[in-house]
């Protein structure tokens, strides 16, 4: 365990959506109109994400309103996780619950008074449309705790200097990541929905919960310089190399390692999801297609994206728009 891995290995085929172009245009323009993002070294630093073409490599076969749609839900949960990793929502608790109370009251038709709560108003008129109930309850309820954990227990543990644990990170880091939020919408792209039976099924959540276990340890492989930079400790290989003192190159190597062996787990889990399913197997067999894609475009995006290079090391304060949520003139 002393040579410093390269890439993590992905086993799934990948693609690019035909329509990246369009959702990159359709991208920089919602996010122009709305005024997401509007200094230039933000601008700059947002290009160069290409959250479109993470759409374009995670949706391969959306057409292009879903494509688009995908980015600029990409570029949102971006912009607020960094205003929630590096801004003053990651260490001011009490900011951070207003926050999520007035995201929350947004996905209930409340008046949204901020840039982002307007992009998320937006977004959500757009994404709820033609959902069930149970859909929008699901994807809601995800949405607030990925909002809770980020701002409630990687915040105070910021304040408090804790270090968390391994276990409890990898449970907590599904949320903090958004990434249920975001294979949620693996529904809308391929315009069907799971039945309810389905969603609370343990052999599903299995199936789910390794597929977001490896987008979120792949992200932590590439992120961790990035991430280090700016001192913060949640993060899988630094974890692991501080609870086991090993040395970054040995940390990097067991969560490649154990990236790969999650994404066998996942394997396996599928398999017995369709096997144990087969009256919901037309449904399951596209959502399933889709965290296999989503394992493949994010592999590709984090080696790709200029979001995790030594451009993305520089000073928060560069980057982080004042205006966002409402918090600067």
């Amino acid at each position: 365990m002393t040579d410093e891995p390269l890439d993590i290995d992905c086993p799934f085929p990948g693609a690019v959506n035909p329509h990246v172009s369009f959702a990159r245009e359709h991208l920089a323009s919602w996010v122009r109109n709305l005024g997401l993002v509007r200094e230039t070294p933000a601008l700059r630093r947002f290009d160069r994400a290409d959250f479109a073409w993470f759409a374009a490599v995670v949706h391969p076969s959306a057409d292009a309103r879903r494509c688009a749609l995908v980015a600029q839900w990409f570029a949102w949960l971006f912009l607020i996780d960094d205003q929630l990793d590096d801004g003053v929502f990651g260490t001011d608790l009490t900011a951070g619950r207003k926050m999520r109370q007035e995201m929350s009251a947004v996905l209930r038709g409340a008046e949204p008074d901020s840039p982002a709560l307007v992009a998320l108003a937006d977004l959500w008129t757009r994404t709820s449309a033609g959902t069930s109930a149970a859909w929008r309850a699901r994807f809601a309820g995800h949405l607030d705790e990925c909002l809770r954990q980020a701002t409630e227990w990687e915040a105070a543990n910021r304040v408090r200097q804790v270090v968390p644990d391994e276990r409890t990170y990898i449970r907590n880091r599904r949320h903090t990541g958004a990434i249920y939020v975001c294979m949620d919408l693996i529904e809308i792209v391929e315009g069907v929905e799971l039945a309810p039976e389905v969603v609370a099924s343990a052999d599903f959540a299995a199936a789910l919960d390794a597929a977001c276990n490896v987008v979120c340890w792949t992200n932590d492989f590439y992120s961790l310089e990035k991430e280090r930079a700016h001192g913060e400790v949640h993060n899988l290989v630094y974890l692991v190399e501080h609870h086991r003192r090993w040395p970054s190159s040995a940390a990097r190597q067991h969560v490649r390692a154990e990236t790969a062996a999650e994404t066998a787990r996942y394997v396996r889990h599928e398999r017995e999801l369709l096997h144990r399913r087969p009256a919901h197997a037309a449904v399951l067999t596209r959502v399933t297609a889709g965290m296999r894609s989503w394992i493949t475009g994010n592999n590709l995006w984090s080696r790709r994206t200029h979001r995790y290079t030594a451009e993305a090391l520089r000073s928060p304060e560069n980057y982080l728009e004042a205006t966002l949520l409402g918090n600067g003139s």
